[in-house]
C-alpha cells in the first residue's frame, strides 16, 4: 500500500469564519491553527499546506484566564540599542486586538516558511464586520 502525498494544485480550500467573542485565546488560537495547518482533513501532508483560509471577528472580545489581562506582556526588539519594548495585554487588545491573536495563533505553526505560507491565511477583525462576505465563509465552531 502507497502513502498519499497530496499535491498542492489538488487542494480544496475552504473559507472558515471564527467568532472569539466570549472564546479563551489559547484556546481558539490551537484551533485556529489546525484548521490553518490542514490536520483536521483527512489528506494532511507534513510538508504541504493543506489547510484553510480562516476570517476571525470579534477579536476585541477574547477572554483570558487568570491574571493573564494584567500580568501578560508582548515583547520585542526594534534593533536598536535599548529597544526592548513591552506593551501589557489590556493595552494590546484595546489598540490592536488583531496582533493578540495572530501572535496566539503564529506561535503554534511551524517555524518555517511553510507556517508563515500558513498565517497568510488567517485574517482577524476586531469587530464583528469583515471584507470576506464575497468568499462566503462557512460559520465554524469549536467544541472547547
Amino acid at each position: 500500500m502507497k502513502t498519499f502525498m497530496a499535491k498542492a494544485e489538488s487542494i480544496d480550500r475552504k473559507w472558515y469564519l471564527v467568532d472569539a467573542k466570549g472564546q479563551t485565546l489559547g484556546r481558539l488560537a490551537s484551533q485556529i491553527a489546525t484548521v490553518l495547518m490542514g490536520k483536521n482533513k483527512t489528506i494532511f501532508t507534513p510538508g504541504v499546506d493543506t489547510g484553510d483560509y480562516v476570517v476571525v471577528v470579534n477579536a476585541s472580545l477574547v477572554e483570558v484566564t487568570g491574571k493573564k489581562r494584567v500580568n501578560k506582556l508582548y515583547r520585542w526588539h526594534t534593533g536598536y540599542i535599548g529597544g526592548l519594548k513591552e506593551v501589557p495585554f489590556r493595552e494590546m487588545i484595546d489598540k490592536h486586538p488583531d496582533r493578540v491573536i495572530i501572535e496566539a495563533v503564529k506561535g503554534m505553526l511551524p517555524k518555517n516558511s511553510l507556517g508563515r505560507q500558513m498565517i497568510k491565511k488567517m485574517k482577524v477583525y476586531g469587530g464583528a464586520e469583515h471584507e470576506q462576505q464575497a468568499q462566503n465563509p462557512v460559520p465554524l465552531t469549536f467544541n472547547i
